[in-house]
């Protein structure tokens, strides 16, 4: 059997960063309703309109990837990453000390945090048809898609709790597979 939930764009509420560099859209986490310091795996998208210091979080793994804008240069632990090119992976700690520098003004990120030892995830970029197999979280990235026919817009995701689905991408669709 199937089990999927749909989660609209529209329906997610915008938070600030502690820093004031930009606002946070959470698209779906774990266990439900988690705050930022006991998920198991939390997946969101990122308005980021200025640069800085990234948050520390103890114990997290971290993937990181553009979605809109010209990039961003990420010094992680005094080593920097040039991260410029749209729908591709970046993975680091959130252990480490992270600063950020934007390339060309504002961009907007696809963030991918799992707790070290509890959960690990698998992020690739889809651009046709591909079977996913839960659980797993699929999000349009970029155009539209439709997973077992149902269909969804730019930005919108759906949540895959077990069972294979069929993903169709008509642009760029990320999978993020949970295990």
């Amino acid at each position: 059997m199937t089990d999927i939930q749909v989660l609209r764009a529209a329906d997610r509420v915008a938070s600030p960063w502690k820093n004031g560099g930009g606002v946070t859209r959470e698209v779906a986490s774990s266990p439900s309703g988690a705050g930022t310091t006991d998920f198991d795996w939390r997946v969101s998208l990122a308005d980021v309109v200025d640069g800085g210091p990234f948050s520390t979080f103890e114990g997290i793994d971290r993937i990181i990837t553009v979605v809109r804008g010209e990039g961003m240069a990420l010094t992680v632990d005094g080593v920097e990453t040039v991260v410029a090119e749209r729908f591709e992976p970046f993975r680091f700690s959130g252990d480490a000390t992270t600063r950020c520098r934007l390339l060309g003004g504002p961009l907007v990120d696809f963030n991918v945090m799992t707790r070290r030892g509890a959960v690990s995830a698998q992020v690739t970029m889809c651009t046709d048809s591909t079977e996913v197999t839960g659980p797993a979280l699929v999000v349009v990235l970029s155009g539209k898609g439709w997973i077992d026919e149902l269909p969804l817009a730019e930005l919108d995701a759906a949540r895959v709790e077990e069972g294979t689905v069929l993903v169709d991408a008509k642009g760029v669709t990320a999978v993020v597979i949970l295990r």
